[in-house]
C-alpha cells in the first residue's frame, strides 16, 4: 500500500491505541547541534526512524523512569488511572526479546507479579521493525536474540511503499476494512532478521565465583565513572528505588513514586548503618556481568542481555561490555592472568 493509506490505517489505530515509535528529537542530543533518536509518539509511518538506533530502548513504555504508584493523604490512598487505550510499539528483535527479560524480572521472579508492570505489558503490542543489518555495537546474533515471533504486525518499507505482515485478529479486522476500499494488494511477505553481526562474541557456558577476586575487574574500577548511562540505556535493566514525595502546601498529602535506579552508581547497595556491599566501580562492574551472563540464566534459562550493545555506546569511557565477557572466557580458556 502507499504511505497515504498506512497513514489512514495509523490514524484508525490511533483510536484504539496510542503509538510508539523511534523518533527524532532534532537538537536534543548529547552534544551541541547533535539529534536525539529515542521513543516517542507517532502519528504517521514518516515520523518512524528505521535507519538509526535509539539511544534508550522502548522500557520505559511499561517501566517509566519516573512512577507515581499513589497518591496518599493522611486518611487514604489511591492509586492514578490508566490511559484505557492499547499500546502499540515499533520494535526490532531484540528490544521485543527485552521484554521477555523484563517479564520474567517482573511477572515470574515472585510469588505475585508487579501490578503496575503488569496493567502496562497487557495493553501492550508489537511492530516489528526488520534489521536487514546490525547497528554499531550490536551483537544480537551472540546472544540468540536477532529473531523473534512476537509480533502483532510487521512493517517493511521501500521507498513510498509500505508492505504489512499481519499476525494479530485485532489488527486484521481493522487493516482487512481499509483493503477492501482502497487499492492495496497482496503479496507474500516473511520478516527477515539479520545473520551476522561485526561484533561476534562467545559467551563462557561457566562463569563462577572463582572469577570473583580476579585482577580484571581492578581495570574498571579506574575507568569506570559510575554515571550509570549502561544501566539506563539497557532494554533490560530494571531496578528502582523508591521515593516519597511530600506536597510542600500540605506536608501530610503527597505520593511514593518508583524511580529508575542503577547498580553502577555510587550507594545503590548502601544500607541502614551505612554498609555498602559493593564499594569500587570494578565490584558493581563484575556483579553487573555476571548478573547478566550467568545468574539471570541459572534462573530463567536465558541470557539477560540481548546485545543491543547501547550500553557500549553510550559509555563515555569507551567501556565495552561485550569486551569484558571475551576477557572472562579467555580466563576460562587460560589466556588471561
Amino acid at each position: 500500500m502507499s504511505t497515504v493509506e498506512f497513514n489512514n490505517i495509523i490514524s484508525k489505530l490511533l483510536l484504539d491505541y496510542r503509538i510508539l515509535a523511534p523518533v527524532c528529537l532534532e537538537g536534543k542530543g548529547t552534544f551541541s547541534g547533535t539529534d536525539l533518536v529515542t521513543y516517542g509518539d507517532i502519528e504517521r509511518i514518516q515520523d518512524v526512524v528505521f535507519d538509526r538506533k535509539t539511544v534508550y530502548s522502548a522500557k520505559e513504555v511499561v517501566f517509566p523512569p519516573n512512577e507515581t504508584m499513589f497518591y496518599f493523604t493522611e486518611e487514604e490512598f489511591k492509586q492514578p488511572s490508566v490511559d484505557q487505550k492499547g499500546i502499540l510499539v515499533f520494535a526490532r528483535p531484540c528490544d521485543i526479546n527485552a521484554f521477555r527479560r523484563l517479564d520474567a524480572i517482573y511477572l515470574e521472579s515472585g510469588p505475585y507479579p508487579d501490578p503496575y508492570y503488569l496493567q502496562l505489558r497487557e495493553k501492550l503490542k508489537f511492530v516489528l521493525m526488520e534489521c536487514d543489518h546490525g547497528f554499531k555495537n550490536c551483537f544480537c546474533t551472540s546472544t540468540g536474540t536477532n529473531e523473534t515471533g512476537d509480533f502483532s504486525l510487521l512493517i517493511r518499507t521501500e521507498e513510498d511503499q509500505i508492505f504489512c505482515l499481519i499476525n494479530d485478529a485485532g489488527l486484521e479486522d481493522l487493516i482487512s476494512e481499509s483493503l477492501a476500499s482502497n487499492s492495496m494488494r497482496k503479496v507474500d511477505l516473511q520478516p527477515r532478521f539479520v545473520q551476522r553481526n561485526k561484533t561476534r562474541l562467545q559467551i563462557p557456558d561457566k562463569l563462577d565465583n572463582s572469577l570473583f577476586a580476579h585482577p580484571l575487574w581492578q581495570e574498571y574500577a579506574s575507568r569506570c565513572t559510575g554515571c550509570g548511562r549502561c544501566n539506563f540505556s539497557c532494554p533490560t535493566c530494571s531496578c528502582f528505588t523508591m521515593q516519597d514525595v511530600f506536597y510542600r502546601d500540605n506536608p501530610n498529602c503527597g505520593e511514593r513514586r518508583r524511580v529508575w535506579a542503577s547498580c553502577m552508581i555510587e550507594g545503590y547497595t548502601e544500607m541502614a548503618g551505612g554498609q555498602e556491599v559493593r564499594k569500587t566501580q570494578g565490584e558493581r562492574m563484575r556483579f553487573k556481568v555476571m548478573h547478566k551472563f550467568s545468574d539471570f540464566k541459572k534462573r530463567f534459562g536465558f541470557h539477560m542481555c540481548v546485545g543491543c550493545g547501547r550500553c557500549d555506546n553510550v559509555c563515555p569511557e569507551y567501556i565495552s561490555l561485550p569486551r569484558c565477557v571475551e576477557k572472562l572466557q579467555e580466563i576460562n580458556n587460560g589466556g588471561v592472568s
